[in-house]
């Protein structure tokens, strides 16, 4: 049986970085974390996500697309962390390349989050992210974020 994964941060402490909340925002835990250089986040997959009711009803799969925003959101997370004032950011996309989808993300499944710096200059970062379901990929991508002064 194997142990579960040590909390680095719970989903209080990811509130207090990002922006984002109930139902969009979709980083659980982080499990991993090297600031400005690595990120392992945890999202669960539950049967009562709200995209579920349309997305679809009959065959319930998570969208791509938010496979892809949870990839950028646990990206945003690691970034915010390694900066000195992070409450002074806010994490918005700038491009997203080479995104492929592989498997099925369904409700039951939890979704492993790795996100890994390829650059990093002044506001803006490039990422490459991959998204895990148990030992199987279910989407990759690389994602170009910067990071803006909040108002």
């Amino acid at each position: 049986m194997s142990q579960p994964a040590a909390v680095v941060m719970d989903v209080e402490a990811i509130k207090a970085l990002l922006p984002h909340r109930y139902p969009f925002l979709l980083v659980d835990r982080v499990v991993e974390l090297e600031p400005g250089q690595r990120i392992v986040a945890l999202k669960n997959v539950t049967a009562d996500e709200p995209f579920f009711v349309g997305h679809f009803p009959s065959y319930a799969v998570m969208p791509g697309v938010l496979i892809i925003e949870a990839l950028a959101q646990a990206g945003a997370i690691m970034m915010l962390r390694s900066m000195p004032d992070p409450g002074s950011r806010i994490p918005f996309f700038a491009a997203i390349d080479g995104a492929r989808f592989r498997r099925q993300v369904v409700p039951g499944d939890q979704l492993r989050l790795e996100v890994t710096v390829i650059r990093s200059r002044g506001n803006t970062c490039k990422l490459a992210g991959k998204a895990w379901v148990a030992d199987q990929l279910a989407a990759e991508a690389e994602i170009m974020a910067m990071l803006a002064d909040r108002a």
